[in-house]
């Protein structure tokens, strides 16, 4: 099938090359030229396992290309809409002036019988307000919402674990234009729908709804057992074997049950501050009221992370060289948006520490908002001479491949920060180092 995908960023940018892999003929739609250019060139313009391999792949094989130019959707029978909605400036709510551009722009290319298929998480009641738009040009609209885990994209688009349709629907039941619609996309995915992967077919607002609802639980369950490391701190218990045991409740499960500093990224927290936003526009403020917790929560445990490194220090970090593991707001990524671990090096940095930061990937990236601090990439140089040392972010070449004793022969203190709880604390106490944990005695 051909298709269109308009917005090349992470999102676009994936879901294209993995539609190219399974077979299809896609192109990539972006007003930014020079990202185009690079992939137009195969060159990925961000960090993400696997993605640099089919992106070479698609383009070589010439069934994947990208485009400055809108005209080049006319003649696909769907038309992805991956473009961003960040989080308005001065508010909570979702900024949706990408998508009505992204839409408008495609409307005098549509042809009778196309499918316009919205994969940009989006407040709930934005695919009823696009639908006439898109259905005056013979077009029809669905909500396709993705279920991406940066560092699983690719596999996660081209193997996920659900795919939701929400199509034109009266009374809650599918129109015949939207079970037409629904097949199409089942022919769009079908490696997936012939392995058995539950393909839900619905309304616009479920579908909506299902995607910031996912996020919410998700961000709910984290800043859950973070709230528990702040009861833990003032009581002595241990938050992490907490979790191993509320985790083997099958109800209730181990995943997202890690204490740390809190999660971050371009989703959770714009998306459970948008899903507020709309609540209240609704009328349901009070239905998700809990989410304006969820969100200090998660926030205080980086001022938690700050506190640590303070009072592990004496009092003071003012010109003490403390070295920060990790930039990205997770593994596997180069992505520092709303970054919990460069939030905390700022932070540092404001109380007058020499900051240090190291990280496999988002070095670039970091350097290009925070030109204030100090980046180094080999890991064992940034170590030397640091009074302490925080882990961020999770990086296998930090919780697993560095071993305390090798990281004692480069730091002058011996002070670990663990601000993600993922070092063995009796490993490096062990080695002469004072463990800090998050939540941990």
């Amino acid at each position: 099938m051909r298709l269109s995908v308009v917005g090349c960023g992470y999102l676009g940018a994936v879901h294209a090359a993995a539609m190219a892999s399974i077979g299809h003929d896609v192109v990539g739609i972006d007003i930014d030229e020079r990202k185009v250019a690079a992939l137009s060139k195969g060159e990925a313009p961000f960090f993400e396992p696997g993605l640099q391999e089919i992106l070479t792949e698609g383009i070589a094989s010439g069934r994947l290309s990208f485009t400055t130019d809108m005209s080049a959707a006319q003649g696909a029978k769907v038309h992805f809409v991956g473009v961003g909605t960040p989080q308005q400036a001065g508010g909570y709510a979702a900024d949706l002036t990408y998508v009505d551009a992204a839409i408008d722009g495609l409307l005098p290319f549509l042809t009778e019988g196309d499918i316009v298929a919205g994969k940009s998480t989006v407040p709930v009641g934005t695919a009823v307000r696009l639908a006439p738009r898109v259905s005056a040009t013979g077009a029809t609209l669905v909500w396709n919402p993705e279920f991406l885990r940066e560092g699983w994209a690719v596999q996660d688009t081209v193997d996920p674990d659900r795919l939701v349709a929400g199509v034109p629907s009266d009374d809650g039941y599918p129109t015949a234009e939207g079970e037409r619609a629904a097949d199409i996309l089942r022919e769009v995915y079908h490696p997936s729908v012939e392995k058995g992967t539950p393909f839900i077919v619905t309304d616009y607002a479920t579908a909506e709804l299902v995607k910031v609802s996912a996020n919410a639980f998700l961000a709910t369950k984290i800043s859950f057992i973070n709230a528990m490391a702040e009861i833990a701190e003032v009581t002595g218990a241990d938050v992490t074997t907490l979790a191993d045991a509320i985790g083997h409740d099958a109800r209730i499960g181990r995943r997202f049950l890690g204490a740390g500093i809190g999660f971050g990224g371009g989703c959770l927290p714009k998306d459970i501050r948008a899903f507020s936003a709309r609540a209240e526009e609704l009328g349901r403020g009070e239905s998700v009221a809990f989410l304006r917790e969820i969100d200090a929560i998660n926030l205080r445990r980086r001022d938690r992370a700050v506190d640590l490194a303070v009072d592990a220090l004496g009092g003071t970090v003012f010109k003490k060289n403390i070295t920060v593991l990790g930039a990205a707001f997770k593994p596997q990524s180069d992505d520092i948006r709303d970054s919990p671990a460069l939030d905390v090096a700022v932070r540092l940095h404001g109380l007058g520490a020499w900051v240090t930061i190291t990280d496999p990937a988002a070095i670039e990236n970091a350097r290009r908002v925070h030109p204030q601090l100090n980046y180094v990439e080999d890991r064992d140089e940034a170590l030397r001479e640091a009074d302490a040392v925080i882990v961020v972010t999770e990086w296998d070449e930090y919780r697993r491949e560095l071993s305390p004793e090798h990281a004692a022969t480069l730091a002058r203190g011996r002070t670990v920060i663990d601000g993600r709880n993922c070092l063995d604390a009796a490993s490096w106490r062990a080695a002469g180092w004072t463990y800090h944990g998050m939540g941990r005695p």
